[in-house]
């Protein structure tokens, strides 16, 4: 019987109950969402590299069987970790391979046993003329998984898929192969006639069995670089109808009844300059002029501002509440954690109490009776700018007339978390902040529906931050250097990744307390700052540390938000290795606040690899924030980068925003130019939705509410 993209993928040949349930956690239930997984890789297996032909050093994909004759497979324990190795030949020579943490090879990996192996080989180091792979991707042929050797898996261009679960990449390729095999052959074309016409686009069903099984003429090199025009097809199918649902939220938010802000008038230009402390720098007064044009519009502003720690976030937004608060409206201003909500609020209190405004701070900490009162301002509206935490979005919190709400390091916060608070006014606008810089692409992706405004200037003063790898052997050194830095009147941070010991062999934030207030600066004041404390704990602690009382803070990530002391111009990072990337940044940027040279010395051994290693040479390489969002894209991936929990998935198969931004912005100019005309826009959701049922789930947005 013929399948069709119906079809369940539990009543498929090698699927079952257990293995559909697996498909079902990741979201694939129909034929249809199967034939949606693309491989991420493809293996030219027509011609496999001869042992005796390889150039060390070069990425090669060998076709061999597991030999007995260099030395039996050997699992060795090393410091808890197991190191496989195996021996592999072919008609023409023999390679070593060597898997970490392969004790679950024991057993598998038999005499005979025929093998793809993909991965760089170089020569041993410890042995001349031997030849070795460590790591390298490996998939069974024949008997190990079952049956011999297919026509899908040598002589031929062999698609490699991400395995799922138990899963394997072979077990998936045969399943879809033999789908394939017994198609009906109806799938559906979503895209409009004039979009395949215009860029010479395969039809999809053509596209589709093109990329699962590509022919053997086919660039290998092309394959692997997603520019096959197959690939391009399906890559700008995924932006296009991501871009239609961003592009039809953008019309409907605009359709919705807003506030109308009077931004001309006299009276609110003199209140927004008499707040400025400084002269502002020309980035943030472009960025100002559009958060102005917004709010004038007679529908909720949505924008997203963006800009690296320091560059002046929290001024210019303080100037849009300016303007909201002289047309008789409130503003809320969430945060993620206390520590950031009471530096927003002593900030907002120095600067609007001068102006006549009421400022108010919500946070689940305080005191009942000082919350109740609190709450009772707000309420009638005497509180006019209103600074808290998550306790924003409680009940209790009752606004008389909210007409913008702006959130802090807004991807912290989760969808629905934002939209009750928004749900407090009628209809407000809405400012979102992030200090995580984002690639242009990725912002398009994940904030399609939000104008983007950037800061990309620094203020004035600022001196770049050195940044220094160190040992911990040299600690010695970098006592010395904080004590210097101490004796010249300013102030330092040593952070830590734990707050007490644990097994992890990790320093804790608590010993290390104790150590250097006893044994290395008995003669200095010392505070400690963590996220266990109380928050009265916390706000004097940090009080003391403003006010210079205390001259070392020794914290973990805690600070990593929020914290402003212009004259701590020296951070310790333990352990930095254990830390992200963007954490890192975020750390680094609680000092060169001020207009002292500012250092961070970051502490790890030297012998590390990999992508700790990566992170601390970027770390040491540059302080823009945008170069270093790219490589912790490029490292951890957007889903990883945001927290697909707090964003949502944009579930893409196959594309992605930063390896194929030219399509991207292609696919945008079309699904905008197109969600202009509803009646057209109609057609196409209906296409669509008739070979994707569920594309509207598929494609949620990360937006503002």
């Amino acid at each position: 019987m013929p399948i069709s993209l119906t079809n369940s993928v539990q009543y498929l040949d090698g699927v079952g109950p257990q293995r559909a349930a697996t498909l079902e956690a990741r979201g694939i239930i129909t034929v249809g969402d199967l034939l949606s997984c693309l491989p991420f890789r493809y293996e030219d297996r027509l011609r496999f590299t001869p042992i005796a032909e390889i150039i060390p050093g070069q990425v090669q994909t060998i076709f061999a069987e597991v030999t007995g004759g260099g030395g039996t497979t050997v699992r060795f324990q090393r410091s808890r970790r197991s190191i496989f190795h195996v021996a592999v030949r072919d008609a023409s020579g023999t390679v070593y391979v060597r898997f970490f943490h392969g004790g679950y090879l024991e057993g598998k990996l038999k005499d005979g046993q025929k093998l793809v192996l993909h991965g760089k080989v170089d020569e041993d180091r410890y042995r001349p003329g031997r030849l070795e792979m460590v790591n390298p991707q490996m998939e069974f042929i024949g008997a190990s998984e079952g049956g011999a050797a297919d026509s899908t898996e040598v002589g031929r261009i062999v698609p490699i898929y991400e395995a799922i679960g138990a899963i394997s990449s072979r077990m998936l390729r045969r399943i879809i192969y033999r789908v394939l095999a017994n198609f009906d052959g109806n799938i559906p074309e979503p895209l409009p006639p004039q979009i395949l016409e215009r860029y010479r686009f395969p039809a999809r069903r053509e596209a589709l069995l093109y990329a699962h099984f590509p022919p053997q003429d086919q660039s290998i090199e092309l394959l692997n670089n997603y520019r096959s025009p197959a690939q391009i097809r399906l890559i700008f199918e995924e932006f296009f109808y991501y871009q239609l649902a961003l592009a039809l939220r953008r019309l409907g938010d605009h359709s919705r009844r807003g506030i109308a802000m009077r931004v001309r008038e006299e009276k609110v230009r003199a209140a927004v300059k008499r707040i400025l402390p400084f002269k502002p720098t020309t980035a943030q007064k472009r960025v100002l002029a559009e958060i102005a044009a917004d709010l004038e519009k007679p529908f909720p502003m949505n924008r997203l501002l963006e800009g690296d720690v320091g560059s002046g976030k929290t001024i210019v937004a303080f100037e849009a509440a300016t303007i909201v608060i002289e047309n008789g409206y409130q503003v809320a201003l969430m945060a993620p954690t206390e520590i950031l909500a009471a530096q927003h609020y002593l900030s907002a209190r120095r600067i609007f109490q001068a102006a006549g405004y009421g400022v108010e701070l919500i946070a689940s900490g305080r005191k009942r009776s000082r919350k109740d009162e609190a709450l009772a301002r707000v309420e009638s509206g005497a509180a006019q700018i209103v600074v808290g935490t998550h306790a924003l979005i409680e009940d209790p919190v009752a606004f008389k007339k909210l007409g913008l709400v702006i959130v802090d390091e807004q991807h912290r916060f989760g969808v629905l978390q934002r939209k009750r608070l928004i749900d407090k006014g009628v209809s407000p606008h809405v400012l979102v902040m992030t200090a995580t810089p984002i690639p242009r692409t990725l912002a398009l992706t994940l904030y399609g529906d939000l104008e983007i405004s950037v800061i990309d200037e620094m203020p004035p003063g600022r001196t770049p931050i050195e940044t220094l790898w160190k040992e911990e052997s040299q600690l010695l050194a970098v006592w010395e250097a904080v004590r210097r830095e101490i004796s010249a009147g300013r102030q330092a941070y040593v952070v830590y990744p734990v707050i007490e010991e644990s097994k992890q062999e990790l320093k804790a934030a608590t010993a290390e307390y104790e150590r250097l207030a006893k044994h290395v600066f008995p003669q200095l004041r010392i505070g400690l700052l963590h996220g266990r404390l109380k928050n009265d704990e916390k706000d004097s602690v940090m009080d003391q540390f403003r006010r210079n009382e205390i001259q070392i803070l020794v914290a973990t990530t805690v600070i990593e938000v929020g914290v402003d002391v212009p004259n701590a111009t020296l951070m310790v990072i333990e352990h930095a290795d254990r830390f992200g990337l963007a954490q890192l940044h975020q750390l680094r940027g609680r000092i060169g606040r001020g207009s002292e040279k500012s250092r961070c010395i970051l502490v790890a051994r030297k012998n590390i690899s990999g992508e700790a290693r990566a992170r601390i040479e970027t770390m040491v390489a540059t302080c823009n924030g945008f170069e270093i969002a790219e490589q912790d894209l490029k490292q951890r991936g957007p889903g990883e980068f945001f927290g697909t929990r707090q964003h949502g998935d944009a579930a893409f198969s196959v594309a992605q925003p930063l390896r194929d931004h030219e399509i991207l912005e292609l696919a945008r100019r079309e699904a905008f130019a197109l969600a202009e005309n509803p009646q057209r826009a109609a057609e196409i959701i209906a296409r669509l939705e008739s070979v994707s049922p569920s594309w509207r789930q598929r494609y949620h947005l990360a937006s503002v509410g």
